[in-house]
Formats: structure tokens, sequence, C-alpha cells
């Protein structure tokens, strides 16, 4: 375990992926390329807790920034990679600028970026998108009281920014081409559980309407054009209609791509000496027997200790239930597993409280997956059954007299 490994990305995976390789015992030089100018650091607050000024540059970094000095792990920032040049035990990457690192073990962990959509008008002074924190710190500023942000997207990084600008005194109009929001993501209860929590709250919303344009005056946006005509007027717009693996540079080098670098459950692409790990990739999904590309912390968590372990030589981790979070005003909203092969919906609890779950069973009454709203025992109870894989009976899951402990026995 000494060879040279390389982490092509600083991100949440391959800031993880560094630290586990030093404490699994990798004595070989460990290099973290990353192209933003700041050490790997946690990207969930920065539509939350970094807009609204609860949280600092050192809360949001996952280590230190003495810890990758201590560790003897090369930290390279501000780095932009360009080519991977394989070989048949190792190989080179080649940055911007012309130098170039060799690896014996490459890891990529190149993240996703915002979706762009070829509207008139991106360009525009005030049009923003939500991925890093240079992006955090420009939506952070245009969100004074009395502003106007409209926000193109609903799924869960555009509701999370209008929560945000409402906390601070600013306007949030919410525009949606679906008819309902998080359409693509969540339960019709959930959606339209939110909508009515959000609207409470002051956020605007325009559903089942396309966007034409953004028009500005002196370079800088004013309003959104709906494809009806409408205006509506802001003083910054966040385009938040999901995202797209970063598979450019694995793909150009050969590496097996298909709407993410596809690896097995050791993280391995198709070249044995390359590793992937993170949003950019696209991997079995045990639970579900499948493929799929799972934006989270947990995936990325659970993925780079897959390469090191394989890298190392050590156990590798039991397959985890997948599961994400969303923070928007007091919600807490949890959700575990997908919902794949489903066959009934339930809801456990009354929306009108603030505290219910959405459970998706399969034809055999196993979950598949839980959506919850301030319902911390349904998620857990939820992602245990769905990794346990026992059936349940729907009449108890359904009986809020009856504890989720009860129902999982």
């Amino acid at each position: 375990m000494d060879g040279r490994i390389l982490i092509l990305g600083a991100g949440h995976a391959g800031g993880t992926a560094a630290a586990l390789l030093r404490q699994q015992g990798w004595n070989g030089p460990v290099t973290l390329l990353g192209e933003e100018p700041v050490a790997p650091y946690q990207r969930p607050p920065l539509s939350k807790a970094w807009l609204k000024g609860e949280a600092d540059a050192a809360s949001l970094a996952l280590r230190p920034e003495t810890f990758y000095a201590e560790h003897h792990i090369a930290l390279r920032l501000g780095a932009r990679a360009e080519r991977i040049v394989r070989g048949e035990a190792g190989g080179e990457v080649q940055l911007e600028g012309g130098e170039v690192l060799a690896y014996d073990r490459l890891i990529v962990a190149t993240g996703s970026r915002a979706r762009r959509i070829p509207l008139p008008g991106l360009d525009l002074e005030g049009v923003m998108e939500l991925r890093t924190a240079a992006d955090a710190d420009r939506l952070k500023a245009a969100l004074r009281p009395g502003a106007k942000l409209a926000v193109v997207g609903g799924g869960y990084i555009g509701l999370e920014a209008a929560a945000s600008a409402r906390t601070l005194g600013a306007e949030a109009v919410v525009i949606e081409l679906q008819p309902r929001l998080l359409a693509r993501v969540a339960h019709e209860v959930l959606s339209a559980f939110v909508h009515d929590y959000h609207r409470a709250r002051g956020v605007s919303f325009e559903l089942a309407a396309g966007v034409d344009a953004l028009e500005g005056e002196g370079g800088r946006v004013a309003a959104v054009r709906l494809s009806d005509g409408r205006t509506i007027a802001c003083d910054a717009a966040l385009i938040g209609v999901g995202a797209v693996p970063n598979q450019e540079l694995a793909q150009a080098a050969g590496l097996t791509c298909d709407g993410g670098v596809v690896v097995d459950l050791r993280a391995c692409t198709s070249d044995p000496c390359i590793y992937a790990i993170g949003d950019c990739t696209r991997r079995p999904l045990p639970l579900y027997g499948c493929m799929g590309r799972l934006e989270s912390v947990p995936n990325a968590l659970e993925q780079a200790k897959q390469a090191v372990a394989d890298l190392c030589g050590t156990k590798p981790p039991t397959p985890e239930t997948p599961w994400f979070w969303s923070d928007q005003f007091d919600l807490k909203l949890q959700i575990a597993g997908l919902p794949l092969d489903v066959v009934r919906t339930l809801v456990r609890g009354e929306p009108s409280t603030a505290r219910f779950a959405v459970f998706h069973l399969n034809a055999d009454d196993k979950v598949q997956a839980v959506e919850a709203i301030n319902a911390a025992p349904e998620f857990m109870a939820g992602r245990q059954l769905i990794a346990s894989r026992r059936p349940v009976q729907p009449a108890k899951l359904q009986d809020i007299s009856i504890s989720m402990k009860e129902v999982a026995a």
C-alpha cells in the first residue's frame, strides 16, 4: 500500500477518501486535487444555514485545514484537470497549464454540476445557480430584506433557497414546469403539503409554467418571462433544474459511462486502476437489483468507503439504504430508499399536523421507500425495514396508535 494515489475532486467524496486512506493504512503519496480555492467542505448547508448566516467557513469544513499536512496529504486547490491518460498499471493526469501528475491508482470524484437550460438572458448579472460556496455567497448577498428572488425549478434546492429567502425577509416566487412541486422525487401528498406550507409563509408559486427568457435592465436580471407571456419581476434569479454528472474526463479517457461513470460495488470503473465515487457515478443498488445515480452525502461517504476498502484490502462496507434529507423553514424532511416497483402507498399520520410519513410498498408488502416530515421514528424504522426486506402489515403501519418499533418487529 505504497503506490501513488491521485484523487480528482476535493468535495465530500474526495476529501473523505483521502482521510480514509490514511486511517486504513495507505502509506504511499496521496494527492487531493480540487478546482475550488477552498479545502473540502459540506455542501448541503449552502442553501440553508450558510444563506441564513447560521454557519461559517470553519463549521462547513470537513476537517481543519491543518489535517491534510499533518496526514501527509498533498492538497492542490484551484487546479483543473484537463485529461486522463491511462496506462496498463497506472497513468497520468494533465492539468490546465501543462503540469502532469502521475498515478498508480486514480479516484475520480468530480461530482456534478447544475443543469443548464438554453434560456436567453442566462448571462445577465444576478442570474445564479447554487452548487459551490462561491455561488452561495453571491446568492446570500442578493437576499436582502425586500428583494425579490425568482427560483426556476421546484426541487429541493430551489425550495430550500426560497425558504431561506423568506427567513431573511426577501420575497420568493418558485416557477415550476410540472403541475406540482418535487414532481420527480416525491409523492403527491408530500408535494401538496410542502406547497401549502411554503405558501402560508409567503412563498409564491407558478406551477405548470414554462420559462421563455430572463429579461434584464442595464445588464442585470429584472424579470422572468413565462411561456404564456407574463413576466415575474425579480432582483435575482436562481436556476435550480437539477444536476448532471461531471463524467467528461472519464468518458474522454475511454471509461464506461452511462449517465455517470459506471462502477461496481468496489467503486471500481472499467479500468482496474481507476475508481469513481460520489455524484459523478452510476452505481449498483443492491436492494433494488438495478443501477442508479445518487446525489447525496451518504452516497459519497459509502462509495469513499468502498473504494478505500478495496485499495487497502480491508473489509468492504455493508451496502447501505440510500437516504437523503432537506430542511425547509422548521420542516425536517427525511427520505430513505427509492420508490421502485411500488404497488401501494400508505400515509401514516396526518399532514395537517406537520408530522407524517409516506410509505411505499411493493407487491410483497416490503417497504421500498419512506418520506417523513418531522417524523424521525418513521424514517429510522422505515430505513431499517428497507434494509431488512421484511414485509409489514399495512394496517399496523397506517395505525399511529401502534409504535413504529412494534410495526418493525
